[in-house]
């Protein structure tokens, strides 16, 4: 790293600081902006304010990223620093509780039941916390992520495929309707999530293997609507353990049904990632393992 020319006696202003964050932490001028509530132009003047301050180059303009360059890593750890010292003393002169939003992606077939009682818990134990909780497909919600729209994402995933910060196995079940079942029926009908959805191609693969015929009887992209079209007698599916109904009938190794076991839970936050954030992921992996247990 050069030495730099300029006098030591330089005052940072924040606001620049900031933006400095922002760029780092999203890896985008223009998410940075939107974060800021400002301009790209506007956060791209602050940034070269920053670096003429510096007298350095601290972020690495890249084709698709941007990212800090030595210096700028070094001036990253001191203006956390600075702006968490700043919101302290704001919140020490004021008396008041610095507010604090988490951005949270689950799938849909996390958004309900344990996970709501454990966010209910959660925020009355946080009271500065505001939750801005988003469901989705595992895919969607990580893009969102990646694209700095979330804060903390929970996610199913093929195992291996990313390198989540926390991850669990996801135990899967085939599952038959309790009152109509249909896996007898030949060519066996199959109740699925669109292309590209989780466990489809994983369905199909595991009958070709045994030499099952197969046919999709029935495609939704909610979990409830497969839920009950396999209650109904629509066909057979795969889900995760959590999802299965009383209405549903579990398939065993006896039903000839190979085991599929290629998933994992992922949850991702970032390294910078407040003490809240750290504690609610915290929180959703004791959930994730009680419900492993009982399984």
């Amino acid at each position: 790293m050069a030495t730099s020319l300029k006098p030591n006696r330089v005052l940072f202003e924040l606001d620049l600081l900031k933006a400095l964050v922002a760029v780092a932490e999203s890896g985008s001028f223009t998410i940075a902006a939107t974060r800021l509530h400002s301009t790209q132009s506007t956060v791209s003047q602050k940034i070269r304010r920053l670096e003429d301050l510096a007298g350095h180059t601290l972020l690495d303009r890249g084709n698709r990223t941007v990212s800090p360059t030595e210096a700028g890593h070094i001036a990253l750890r001191y203006a956390r620093q600075m702006l968490t010292a700043n919101d302290n003393l704001a919140q020490s002169l004021s008396g008041a509780i610095v507010a604090i939003t988490i951005r949270l992606g689950l799938p849909e077939d996390f958004a309900t039941g344990a996970i709501t009682k454990l966010l209910s818990t959660f925020s009355r134990a946080h009271p500065h916390v505001k939750l801005e909780v988003t469901s989705g497909l595992s895919r969607d919600l990580y893009h969102s992520y990646e694209q700095g729209e979330q804060d903390l994402v929970l996610i199913k995933q093929r195992r291996h495929s990313r390198a989540a910060v926390i991850c669990r196995p996801e135990k899967l079940a085939w599952i038959d309707s309790a009152r109509q079942p249909c896996l007898d029926q030949d060519p066996v009908p199959l109740v699925t999530f669109p292309q590209r959805g989780l466990y489809r191609d994983d369905m199909i693969q595991a009958l070709e293997t045994i030499g099952r015929p197969w046919r999709i009887s029935y495609t939704s992209s909610s979990l409830a609507g497969i839920q009950e079209a396999v209650a109904s007698g629509m066909g057979i599916s795969l889900l995760p353990r959590r999802a299965v109904a009383k209405k549903h009938r579990i398939l065993t190794r006896r039903s000839g049904l190979p085991d599929v076991d290629a998933y994992e839970i992922g949850i991702f936050f970032r390294p910078s990632a407040s003490a809240p954030i750290r504690d609610l992921a915290n929180e959703l992996v004791r959930l994730i393992d009680h419900a492993r247990a009982r399984s």
